[in-house]
């Protein structure tokens, strides 16, 4: 296998930078450019030298044992000055080493799987707390990155190879110790996480909306003041704002974080009737967004009505609080703080339920692993006839759920079998 080496920090001028290899020489490009290899995991000063007696730089080198790295790899650090002309002529030195090459995008991560540091969920998770946001998104990506789902479908496993052990050895072998109807305890292993998984895709959308952020529609007839408020919030001007009615004529977005949750928040164009065909189009959008959005702030005049049907969770605010009465202001601040207030706990209610599976590719194996227990608990109910169905629906419903982090191997199932049960020499 080639060695890889990138650059593992951000691109550009810096204090630091970071370029890492990983493979069977790794090592050596230490050796060839700083002498001694230091300590694994102790960090150490090397000055780096080319084979032809250039100096590259002063550099802080750190190497990982193989099974004791990110990748599972050997792997070397060069901890250097950010200069970009550095970066670039250790990147040079390193291309020429025999057995060396540059990585391709995410090989580092993919090498860590394929040598079993991380699982399918946990990459995920990877790229989700690269990409985070807010708090929320960071905790959330760390609680995968963990293990957790990991986890947990470690125990649905087990729980199902002891289903499939039941199974099995009724149908394969005769043994005094081995119960003639083993339903009832495979029924409860079945019915145990075919409810977890249940609840596990209850929670998935929540779990979703809390990774991708939420939509929170600003919606309210022209001149209620939506885009000043949107402006507010925002801290610039994010929107046109004029006293001419139907000056918002397309959707504008806005993206923020409120109580740790990533926000967009959207000014829509003002609600009403009009002649004029391109307003037309921007009332449409404006519908349709707010329709599709997690939550709608409805901002209405003094003696007006929500100009859109209020659905459940929806906020009712009086606009132009500035002109008197309660309510909520762009212009001068008033009722904002409440108004955050009160959306931050309408977001943080829908998040509550949020499980560990967040994404498209966990829902189709969840609900692919949920349906085949499902038919397996009502096969069990016909006896020990149909086990061999039974058991071939349990295996398919363990292979989906396996989808999530990685595989299981036909000789797991054998292997409990023979750590359970007597079964013989």
């Amino acid at each position: 296998m080639d060695t890889i080496f990138a650059l593992a920090s951000a691109a550009g001028k810096a204090g630091v930078s970071v370029v890492r290899t990983s493979g069977p020489r790794a090592w050596d490009a230490v050796k060839n450019l700083g002498g001694a290899i230091p300590a694994p995991r102790m960090a150490s000063v090397r000055r780096l030298v080319t084979p032809a007696g250039d100096f590259l730089d002063e550099a802080l080198v750190l190497v990982f044992e193989e099974g004791a790295s990110f990748t599972g790899e050997r792997v070397a650090e060069f901890q250097v000055h950010g200069s970009v002309a550095v970066v670039q002529a250790l990147l040079r030195e390193l291309g020429t080493m025999e057995g060396f090459r540059g990585a391709e995008p995410g090989e580092f991560t993919r090498r860590a799987l394929e040598n079993e540091q991380l699982d399918l969920s946990q990459v995920e998770a990877l790229a989700d707390l690269i990409d985070s946001e807010t708090e929320q998104q960071r905790r959330q990506a760390l609680r995968l990155l963990t293990g957790a789902l990991g986890n947990r479908v470690a125990g649905w496993r087990q729980k199902l190879l002891s289903a499939l052990s039941l199974l099995e050895v009724t149908i394969d072998f005769v043994d005094e110790e081995v119960p003639v109807d083993v339903s009832d305890d495979v029924r409860q292993f079945l019915e145990s996480v075919s409810g977890e998984i249940q609840r596990e895709l209850q929670g998935l959308e929540s779990a979703e909306r809390l990774r991708l952020g939420f939509e929170v529609a600003i919606v309210g007839p022209p001149n209620a003041g939506k885009s000043t408020l949107l402006n507010y919030l925002a801290g610039r001007e994010a929107a046109i704002t004029s006293d001419v009615a139907g000056t918002t004529r397309d959707v504008i977005e806005v993206r923020m974080e409120i109580g740790g949750l990533a926000v967009t928040l959207l000014d829509t164009a003002g609600l009403r009737e009009s002649e004029d065909s391109v307003e037309q189009i921007g009332v449409a959008r404006a519908r349709e967004r707010a329709g599709s959005a997690d939550l709608r702030v409805h901002l209405v005049l003094k003696g007006g009505v929500p100009m859109l049907a209020v659905e459940d969770g929806d906020i009712v605010v009086q606009a132009k609080a500035d002109e008197g009465g309660c309510g909520v202001s762009g212009l001068t601040g008033a009722g904002v703080p409440a108004l955050l207030e009160t959306i931050e706990n309408r977001l943080l209610d829908e998040v509550q339920g949020a499980g560990l599976a967040s994404r498209e590719r966990h829902r189709v194996a969840l609900a692919e692993g949920h349906s085949h227990l499902e038919q397996a608990l009502l096969l069990l109910e016909d006896g020990a006839d149909l086990y061999d169905v039974t058991s071939e629906e349990v295996r398919i419903a363990l292979r989906a759920l396996e989808q999530l982090v990685g595989h299981v191997d036909v000789e797991q199932v054998l292997d409990h079998i023979f750590s359970s049960f007597c079964i013989g020499k």
